[in-house]
């Protein structure tokens, strides 16, 4: 078993380099020819190649080999098909573009070209240079083999255009697939991070508890000491190990609240961070099938400390609005800056609460939720985004008619970064 994975990662990468070396050849079909009667052409053979070395770890020097091969193998059989001519004629005729890859690659082997895909700039200065590089060696192989007079200076020139051109194009493209998996990455980091922060309340309350729980088992431990030896033995039983629960909890408290407490390097500005809770909740209306219409609205904006906190409020609101709509419907999430309150208001168009469970609705325990068995959820959704928001010195208000609307003030010098 350990000897065929290197086999298959090997076949695997073989499989690619082909791939590679077929694609970049078709794509060289699609060319501008800048000389008359000289087969030098700029295609976007070297687009592909380029853009594959980004994506692929691959031993570049071979794929450069294997793509020489195939370009030049490839012109030649279309040209013998096409014009009844020699094979061994159009090799030669082609061997300078197999010259151009073959340079192309070796001048990617000499860079560490994992580095240069953090500054894209850089990366697309070299793509340029090395595409001059080897557009001036297919060129002087074209001087060489087929004797053409060709003008230098002004193919310098065409060289350089076109290199910048064609190497900022794929730098472009794989800068922005880049930052799109990195949003999404990002997207999901701080999910698993505004549940973490929610759970860590949670334990954090459970704690509170146990430790009441231990001091009222020892009173009781006392109480009966003089009264009866066995009941108080047993009752300092339960008290030592309901403090092993709370040492556990301690445990599990401490390593939830490192993670918890580790501040992002990116500062998040709040239009920002809301644009990710839509999105995020669209996601989910999709995975529910339902169609629902969402709206932001956030005309004021400012860097906040507090990105994890308004995530796990603000993300568990919307997802409950989600929820209580059936088919379809519409969320609107908005943003106002009055003096010093931020004021959030989430309003959906679901099916409502009934006004006599309004004043219960944030009560440990309270939902609506229940699973296909007929199991009821938790019910800590809304008391801990309540406990979240009253850490925030903030309030929470619901009222439930034609539509829901929640209204959270929360005062704005406890959400904004360097207030």
């Amino acid at each position: 078993m350990e000897t065929s994975q290197p086999r298959i990662k090997t076949t695997k990468s073989l499989l690619f380099m082909l791939l590679i070396a077929l694609l970049t050849a078709l794509g060289g079909e699609i060319k501008i020819i800048p000389f008359e009667n000289v087969p030098f052409r700029f295609g976007l053979g070297s687009v592909i190649f380029f853009f594959a070395l980004l994506v692929y770890s691959l031993p570049i020097l071979w794929t450069g080999i294997f793509t020489a091969l195939f370009v030049i193998i490839e012109r030649s059989f279309l040209d013998v098909l096409l014009h009844n001519a020699s094979f061994s004629t159009q090799v030669i005729e082609h061997l300078p573009a197999g010259v151009f890859y073959l340079t192309y690659a070796l001048c990617f082997k000499f860079i560490q070209l994992d580095d240069l895909k953090k500054q894209p700039i850089l990366l697309g200065l070299c793509g340029t240079a090395f595409e001059v590089i080897s557009n001036t060696l297919e060129h002087v192989t074209t001087e060489l083999l087929l004797t053409t007079e060709q003008e230098t200076f002004s193919s310098l020139l065409i060289f350089i255009i076109v290199g910048l051109l064609r190497s900022f194009f794929v730098v472009g493209v794989y800068s922005m697939i880049t930052l799109s998996e990195q949003k999404k990455q990002l997207q999901q980091l701080m999910a698993i991070h505004s549940e973490l922060y929610v759970e860590t309340l949670y334990i954090q309350k459970s704690m509170n508890q146990v430790e009441q729980l231990t001091a009222n088992s020892y009173q009781l431990y006392k109480k009966l000491m003089p009264l009866d030896s066995a009941l108080s033995k047993e009752a300092l039983t339960i008290a030592q190990e309901i403090h092993e629960i709370k040492k556990d909890h301690e445990r599990i408290y401490a390593g939830l609240a490192k993670i918890t407490d580790t501040e992002y390097k990116t500062h998040f500005y709040l239009s920002d961070l809301l644009s990710f809770i839509v999105e995020a909740n669209e996601n989910y209306a999709i995975h529910l099938k339902k169609n629902i219409s969402f709206t932001l609205i956030c005309p004021d904006d400012f860097i906040t400390k507090e990105h994890i906190a308004l995530l796990a409020v603000l993300n568990n609101i919307m997802a409950n609005a989600v929820e209580a709509i059936p088919k379809q419907g519409f969320i609107t999430l908005s943003v106002l800056i009055q003096e010093n309150i931020t004021n959030f208001v989430i309003e959906d168009n679901g099916v409502g609460i009934e006004p006599t469970l309004l004043p219960i609705i944030f009560d440990v325990g309270y939902t609506s939720k229940f699973n296909e068995q007929g199991q009821a959820s938790t019910g800590i959704g809304l008391s801990h985004t309540k406990t979240i928001i009253e850490n925030l010195e903030g309030t929470i208000t619901v009222a439930s008619d034609n539509t829901t609307c929640f209204v959270i003030n929360i005062p704005t010098i406890n959400l904004r970064k360097g207030f």
